[in-house]
C-alpha cells in the first residue's frame, strides 16, 4: 500500500506506508519462539494443499469478485438533496473506496485481526500452527486462525459453520483471491463487507452509526473502538455496553503499540479521548413518511422490491422539504380547527397534494392527519367522489368543441334523462332553479343542471377522453351523472389535472421522482419533463377565466389569496366528501376532507367553507417568495372551430 493510500502526513511512524509498517514488524511481533511452530505448520499446510487442490475443485470461482457488488442501502432525498430516508434489507451498507477510509481505522483493523496481512499470501502459517495445537487439545474447532482474506471469502462465499472442511475451503479460496487481487483491493472489499453490528455492514455506515461521521474522519480512538467490534459486534457495541467497548478499544490500542504502529503517547491520548457516541441508523424512520411511501411504491413498480432494497439507489424526489413541512403543518392546523368547529366525523381525515404546473412535479404530498396512527396515503391511494370539482372537465370539453363560450346560455330547470331502464333526475344543491344563465354564471355558482346538460350535449364519453389526456387512471364511467363527479378519483389525479389547466394545456406525467442513479452515479431513471400540449389553449384560457370568478365572486371566496388564482369547490351527496382544487401559474393544489368510513361530515359542510380555507392557508405560505404571475387571456388564441 502506498503512502497516498494511507492518507495525510502524520508523525514519523504514522507517515510510513501501511505495508511497510506491517512487514518491518513481523519478526518482532512473531518472536523466535514461534519459529518451530511455523515450520511445523508450514509442513502441514504444504502437504494439505496437494489434497485440497483435488478435493475442492467445485469451490466458487473467486474471479466473480471482479464484478461482485454487495447489497447496498438505497437513499431517498428531497429535490434539493436533503436526506429523507434509507431503504435496505438485512444489510445497511454504503460502499466506499479504500482512500475514503481513515488510515487509523485501517491500521486498527489490521492490528487486531491480521497484523501479517501484507506479509502472507492468503493464509498465515504461524496462526494456523497455533490454531492446530489449540484445536488438537480441545478436540474441536476452537481457534480459527483466519486472515482478513479468509474472513472475506467466508462472508461472501461460505457458511459460518465451525468445521475443518469449511476452514480448509477458506484457505484454498483465500490463496486464489491473493493470486488475483492486490492487497489494497482485498482490504477495500473486506472493509466494505464486514459486519459491524446493528445491521451495519461496511465501515461507512458503521462510522455514521457509532460516531455520526464518515469513515474517512474517524480518529485513532474511534478507529480502535470500531476495530474492536469485529470479533463480536453486538457484545462490544458502545451503543449497548460502553464499558466493554472501552476495554476492547484498550486491547486494540495496546496491540498497535506493541507492533510499533503508534507510540505510547498516542495510545494514552486515544484512551483518554472523550467519544461522542451516535445512535443506530439502520432502521431510522423517514422524515416525510407519506412522501417516501409514495416514492417506494413507484420504485417497486418500476424496478421490483428486491432491487429497491438491495440496489444502492440514490433517489432524488420532486418534493420540496420546506414546502412539504408547511403542507403538513397546514393539515394539522386545519384538523384542530375542524374539530373545534364541531365536525362530527369520527374518522376525519384531510389530504393535500401540490403539483408544479411547469413540470408536473409533485412538490408536497400529505396523505392524512397522522401517519403514526394510519399509514394509508389518501392522496394517492384513496379514491373519492370529487363532486362539483369535476365540472371544469365538462366545461372545458364544451369550450373545446367550438360550440360554446363562457357567455353561452343554458337553461337551469328540472330535467329527466333516460339511462337504460331508469330515468336520471338531477337536482341543484338547495333544490332551487334559476332559469336561463350563462355558462360563466353556472360554473361560478356551481349549478348542477347546466353541467349535466352540457355533458349530454358534448357527450360524456368525450369528457372521459379529456380526463384520460389529463392523466386520470381511475375508472371513469360515461354515465349521465359523470358531470357532477359521480366517479372515484384521487387527490393526486385532481391536482395533476388542474395543473394542466394552470399551464394552459401543457401536460407531463405527474411524478414524485426526478432521477434515480445507482451508487456509482449511473442513471437508472430520468424523469426530466417532456411536456406536450394536450388541451386547446383558447378553451383552457376561457375555463381559467371562469374559474377565477369562482374565487372572486362564487362559491370559493374564502380561497382568495391576493393574486390571480382559479379553482373549483366540490361537495358530494350527504356531505361525505368536500374538496377545493385551485391553482396559480406556479402551483396547483388539491385539498380533500372526508371520513375514512365514508360517513357524512355533517349537514351544511361544503368545500367552499371548509376545504377552500385550508387551500388558502397553504398557498399563502407556499407562494410567499414567488412573484405574482398572470394567466394568459383567451383573446391571444384562436377559438376552435365547431365540431
Amino acid at each position: 500500500m502506498s503512502s497516498s493510500t494511507i492518507g495525510q502526513k502524520e508523525k514519523r511512524k504514522r507517515s510510513l506506508p501501511l505495508s511497510f509498517l506491517v512487514k518491518s514488524n513481523v519478526a518482532r511481533a512473531a518472536g523466535a519462539t514461534i519459529l518451530g511452530t511455523t515450520m511445523l505448520a508450514s509442513v502441514v499446510v504444504a502437504g494439505a494443499m496437494v489434497g485440497l487442490a483435488i478435493s475442492f475443485r467445485n469451490l466458487p470461482d473467486v474471479r466473480l469478485l471482479r464484478t461482485y457488488v454487495p447489497t447496498e442501502t438505497s437513499y431517498i432525498y428531497d429535490v434539493k438533496g436533503k436526506l429523507l430516508s434509507s431503504l435496505h434489507g438485512e444489510a445497511h451498507r454504503r460502499l466506499v473506496r479504500l482512500n475514503q477510509v481513515s488510515p487509523d481505522l485501517k491500521r486498527a483493523v489490521l492490528a487486531i485481526e491480521d497484523s501479517h496481512f501484507y506479509h502472507h499470501y492468503g493464509i498465515n502459517p504461524t496462526s494456523i500452527g497455533r490454531a492446530l495445537l489449540v484445536n488438537f487439545k480441545s478436540g474441536g474447532v476452537e481457534e480459527g486462525a483466519s486472515t482478513l482474506t479468509m474472513q472475506l471469502v467466508k462472508n461472501i462465499f461460505l457458511s459460518h459453520e465451525r468445521t475443518y472442511s469449511r476452514k480448509l475451503a477458506e484457505a484454498v479460496l483465500a490463496i486464489r483471491v491473493e493470486q488475483i487481487f492486490s492487497k489494497d483491493q482485498i482490504l477495500e472489499m473486506y472493509l466494505n463487507n464486514i459486519y459491524w453490528g446493528h445491521n451495519n455492514y461496511g465501515a461507512q455506515t458503521a462510522a455514521e452509526s457509532y460516531f455520526n461521521k464518515p469513515a474517512s474522519q474517524l480518529t485513532l480512538a474511534e478507529s480502535a473502538m470500531m476495530a474492536g467490534l469485529i470479533q463480536a459486534p453486538e457484545v462490544y457495541s458502545p451503543l449497548r455496553n460502553y464499558k466493554a467497548a472501552k476495554e476492547r478499544q484498550a486491547l486494540v490500542l495496546a496491540r498497535m503499540r506493541d507492533l510499533g504502529w503508534i507510540t505510547a503517547e498516542q495510545e494514552k491520548a486515544a484512551l483518554n479521548q472523550k467519544l461522542a457516541i451516535g445512535k443506530q441508523t439502520a432502521w431510522q424512520g423517514s422524515k416525510l413518511p407519506f412522501v417516501t411511501d409514495a416514492v417506494i411504491q413507484e420504485l417497486n413498480r418500476r424496478f421490483g422490491p428486491e432491487t429497491v432494497l438491495k440496489g444502492g439507489m440514490r433517489v432524488q424526489t420532486t418534493i420540496d422539504y420546506d414546502m412539504q413541512k408547511k403542507a403538513e403543518a397546514t393539515v394539522q392546523r386545519a384538523y384542530r380547527t375542524l374539530r373545534g368547529r364541531g365536525l362530527a366525523a369520527k374518522n376525519l381525515q384531510i389530504a393535500l397534494v401540490a403539483v408544479d404546473p411547469r413540470t408536473h412535479f409533485v412538490k408536497a404530498l400529505v396523505g392524512g392527519v397522522d401517519y403514526s396512527k394510519s399509514q394509508l396515503n389518501r392522496a394517492t391511494q384513496s379514491r373519492r367522489q370529487p363532486g362539483s370539482a369535476f365540472k371544469p372537465f365538462v366545461y372545458y370539453t364544451a369550450f373545446a368543441s367550438g360550440r360554446y363560450t363562457p357567455d353561452s346560455i343554458v337553461n337551469d330547470a328540472p330535467i329527466s334523462i333516460r339511462d337504460g331502464s331508469i330515468f336520471y333526475r338531477p337536482k341543484n344543491y338547495g333544490g332551487k332553479y334559476s332559469g336561463s344563465m350563462s355558462l360563466r354564471t353556472a360554473l361560478t355558482q356551481s349549478t348542477n343542471i347546466p353541467a349535466v346538460i352540457l355533458g349530454q350535449r358534448v357527450g360524456v364519453d368525450k369528457v372521459v377522453e379529456v380526463c384520460r389526456r389529463l392523466g386520470f387512471k381511475s375508472p371513469l364511467l360515461a354515465v349521465p351523472s359523470l358531470p357532477l363527479g359521480s366517479v372515484d378519483v384521487t387527490p393526486l389525479e385532481m391536482a395533476g389535472a388542474y395543473a394542466t389547466f394552470a399551464s394552459n394545456g401543457w401536460y407531463s406525467d405527474p411524478t414524485v421522482i426526478v432521477r434515480v442513479t445507482d451508487s456509482q452515479g449511473n442513471v437508472m431513471l430520468d424523469n426530466t419533463p417532456k411536456p406536450k400540449l394536450v388541451l386547446d389553449p383558447w378553451a383552457t384560457a376561457s375555463l381559467t377565466s371562469v374559474l377565477q370568478g369562482v374565487i372572486a365572486s362564487g362559491t370559493a371566496r374564502s380561497a382568495a389569496i391576493g393574486r390571480p388564482a382559479a379553482g373549483k369547490t366540490g361537495t358530494t351527496d350527504s356531505e361525505r366528501n368536500v374538496w377545493f382544487v385551485g391553482y396559480v401559474p406556479q402551483l396547483s393544489t388539491a385539498v380533500w376532507i372526508g371520513d375514512d368510513t365514508n360517513r357524512t361530515l355533517g349537514k351544511g359542510i361544503t368545500g367552499g367553507h371548509y376545504a377552500a380555507p385550508i387551500w388558502r392557508d397553504f398557498m399563502i405560505q407556499a407562494l410567499k417568495n414567488e412573484p405574482v404571475l398572470y394567466f394568459p387571456s383567451a383573446a391571444k388564441f384562436p377559438r376552435p372551430s365547431s365540431k
